[in-house]
């Protein structure tokens, strides 16, 4: 018998999720997430999300031994959406302030966390976390989140878990938005070519590209070879903790290789069309990262002097970049927040197009990352 269909509204299984061999469903159909708690100092430069001043109970988990911090409020901001580990920048930066100042500021906060399908009552919180995502370009973004949302098969939204006396399940379709800490997804750019949100955004990834040379080659895997890339989308607000980041991009290429299977949509009679979707050769991920305004400087510096040219605020999308065949970065127009430690620092956009067949060395490099930090 092939495995069970994913039933919206309910969480997915993270202990599945840590077993990428194991098929992700239940016989009820039904996920439950994993029990996060842990200190973090509160002098991160990035702001957390809207749901960040509530710490929801505890309900039993399926791996509770997982320890995962979450990030309390702060009113610093570079755009929002970033990575809780601290830059090594910063690192350095903070070294020098008062062991006594840190202390005080240190808190702890309890959180649960659970893997959902997408559906239509995380509009309003998956169109926040992506209000920035083409800078500050007039464009069709709530059919964006409409395709997101609308593709159930592969994607997945991170929630904070129901607080006791709530409803789980989230099944009368209600606005959860408050709750929502991240989103993952992948949009095969041919299949969805005529929507118009896709041709604005096609548009802009060649309107930002300066380099004519590295235009020619996104030209061509924007139009002709479009059915073999894939959009990844992956946004989350910095209190989603980095120990959630590679089970979440572990459920998204798994989903995206059952996908490709018969026996995965049995229950949706499936076309070749449909299947051929998922088949794809190439990822093309839209980021943003910090760059030093100095970097191009050829200056001489002394050690302790020294800053990183580069600053990822997602720390996945370095391992991105080392593997892309192509990158390029451009200039935001959108206002900047930066915070006084970061101040020789500008956020960038950054586009990278990975193939598909270096994604398990992403995903093996991404849980060594996650082991040494």
């Amino acid at each position: 018998m092939g495995p069970l269909p994913k039933t919206q509204g309910n969480p997915k299984t993270l202990a599945s999720l840590l077993h990428p061999s194991r098929r992700p469903w239940a016989s009820d159909g039904r996920r439950s997430g994993a029990a996060s708690r842990g200190p973090l100092p509160s002098s991160s430069p990035f702001p957390p999300s809207p749901a960040s001043s509530s710490s929801p109970t505890r309900p039993p988990s399926p791996n509770p031994a997982l320890p995962i911090p979450l990030l309390p409020p702060n009113p610093q901001s570079v755009d929002g959406i970033a990575d809780p580990k601290p830059p090594k920048a910063i690192k350095r930066m903070e070294s020098s302030e008062d062991e006594e100042e840190k202390q005080e500021k240190i808190e702890m906060v309890q959180a649960d966390f659970e893997f959902f399908d997408p559906k239509p009552g995380d509009f309003n919180g998956v169109k926040l976390l992506l209000q920035s995502y083409l800078d500050k370009k007039p464009w069709d973004l709530s059919g964006f989140v409409d395709l997101i949302l609308e593709q159930t098969t592969v994607g997945t939204i991170v929630k904070s878990a129901s607080q006791d006396g709530e409803e789980e399940g989230d099944d009368d379709g209600g606005d959860d938005d408050e709750s929502l800490f991240a989103v993952i997804s992948a949009l095969n750019l041919g299949r969805y070519a005529g929507h118009g949100c896709i041709k604005e955004l096609k548009r802009f990834l060649l309107e930002v590209c300066s380099d004519e040379s590295t235009k020619t080659k996104l030209k061509l895997l924007l139009e002709q070879q479009a059915s073999d890339v894939g959009l990844l989308v992956s946004q989350r607000f910095v209190n989603c903790p980095y120990q959630l980041v590679p089970p979440l991009y572990d459920a998204l290429f798994d989903e995206v290789s059952w996908a490709t299977e018969d026996e995965l949509f049995c229950f949706l009679k499936p076309t070749q069309e449909l299947r051929d979707s998922f088949r794809l050769k190439y990822y093309m991920l839209l980021t943003r990262i910090l760059e030093n305004k100095n970097v191009n400087q050829r200056k001489a510096k002394q050690s302790q002097d020294y800053e990183e040219p580069f600053i990822y605020i997602k720390a996945e999308d370095e391992i991105f970049r080392e593997l892309s065949l192509l990158s390029f970065t451009f200039r935001l127009h959108a206002e900047q927040l930066i915070s006084h430690e970061l101040k020789n620092y500008r956020e960038m956009g950054l586009v990278m197009v990975v193939k598909a067949d270096d994604i398990s060395k992403f995903r093996e490099k991404l849980k060594s990352l996650l082991a040494k930090s």
